[in-house]
């Protein structure tokens, strides 16, 4: 009994043994964003992506991705405590704040809960919490209780006026926490009730996902559609990472376990889809022509890595494969082929990346919503290896 107990221990010990270097790639992002903000000290525009040509691709903060940057200077505030750190998180958060009372979008989650919802996880800062109620009173207008869903964009080509997209999962986080720190359950509930019409709307019987839902004014579907996929019936492995991730907070928020199952399904179709690489970091779409020469999206992947690992937490003895997975997905973008060297990559963290090849957009490059979900990924692969 003493030498199975033994057996046992060491299989554990191999599992979770720490394989990544957290403080070593942790103190590389340090010295790369300290390069990035002096290369970018004005605020009017966020830190988005680069070009072909090497510059840098800034938006403005209305952009769906206006909260990545600060929300990635809070993550190396949170793991070194250096004070600049919070300085920084701090100026480029105030950046973003005026968005709290955007109506004109869906992505209020991405926006302010991983800029404003991280710094007040980490500061207690009450400003940031009232930041953070008005965005979610601006994210709920946006719900109409007759489809059942949160409108994602104000209109879609082919004349379609209620467009749904999968990422749209991503930002009912900000309406769980709005829940619970008001007391006021129409927000729980309006994401509870989005969730489900995603799950019955927005996935194949093989628990592949569509990018688009298109909806009629009682909610009736008018078509499914890709757009940043390749095709209507292909899988867009960075939206499919988006639900993953999505039905993981579902089940995290709710403890209810068909959100769970679900997670797992969706999880099992990406993970044993066999145009996964053996890297694990997935092309573009997973029924791109011309694979294996497709670009890869390293953001799919560190946005997969992130979902997966606490994923496993939940899962039991399954949970080993998602851990060993997410671990490998981790391995890899900290390896050469993905990580960028101190001073390339115009100082963003992740290269090869894709923000739709069918739009002929963003092929290729770097995008800070990867760099985002690889520091997240680090130190919750940090804190389970030290558990």
């Amino acid at each position: 009994m003493k030498k199975l107990t033994l057996i046992l221990t060491l299989l554990s010990t191999s599992l979770f043994a720490q394989k990544i270097d957290v403080d070593k790639q942790i103190a590389l992002a340090g010295q790369q964003y300290q390069l990035m903000l002096a290369a970018q000290p004005d605020t009017s525009t966020t830190v988005h992506s680069a070009k072909q040509d090497g510059t840098y691709r800034n938006m403005p903060s209305k952009w769906w991705c206006s909260g990545f940057f600060p929300g990635g200077l809070w993550f190396l505030y949170e793991k070194t405590k250096d004070p600049k750190w919070e300085s920084a998180a701090r100026l480029w958060t105030e950046a973003v704040k005026k968005e709290q009372f955007n109506t004109g979008t869906h992505d209020l989650g991405f926006m302010m809960y991983d800029s404003f919802g991280n710094g007040l996880r980490l500061t207690k800062d009450p400003e940031y919490k009232k930041v953070l109620i008005q965005s979610a009173k601006s994210l709920a207008t946006r719900f109409d209780p007759k489809i059942g869903l949160i409108k994602s964009w104000n209109g879609f080509k082919g004349g379609y006026q209620y467009p749904v997209i999968i990422d749209n999962m991503m930002n009912l986080e900000l309406l769980f926490w709005a829940s619970r720190e008001t007391g006021d359950p129409r927000f729980k509930e309006i994401a509870i009730i989005h969730a489900d019409n995603t799950m019955k709307n927005h996935f194949r019987p093989d628990y592949s996902s569509y990018h688009v839902i298109c909806y009629d004014v009682d909610g009736k579907v008018l078509a499914k559609k890709q757009h940043q996929g390749y095709q209507d019936e292909s899988t867009w492995t960075r939206g499919h990472a988006w639900a993953m991730y999505g039905y993981v907070e579902m089940y995290r928020n709710t403890k209810d376990k068909k959100y769970l199952d679900f997670a797992q399904k969706i999880s099992d179709f990406y993970l044993n889809h066999p145009n996964m690489p053996a890297d694990k970091i997935p092309y573009w779409d997973f029924y791109a022509p011309n694979i294996p020469t497709e670009e890869r999206d390293a953001s799919a992947g560190a946005i997969a890595a992130s979902a997966l690992l606490e994923l496993s937490t939940y899962s039991g003895e399954k949970g080993k494969r998602y851990y060993a997975d997410a671990v490998k997905m981790l391995e890899s973008l900290s390896s050469p082929a993905y990580r960028a060297a101190l001073g390339e990559n115009n100082h963003f963290l992740i290269k090869h990346c894709v923000g739709a090849k069918s739009l002929n957009s963003e092929i290729d490059v770097p995008l800070i919503y990867a760099d985002y979900y690889y520091l997240e990924g680090l130190l919750r692969y940090q804190k389970m290896a030290k558990k």
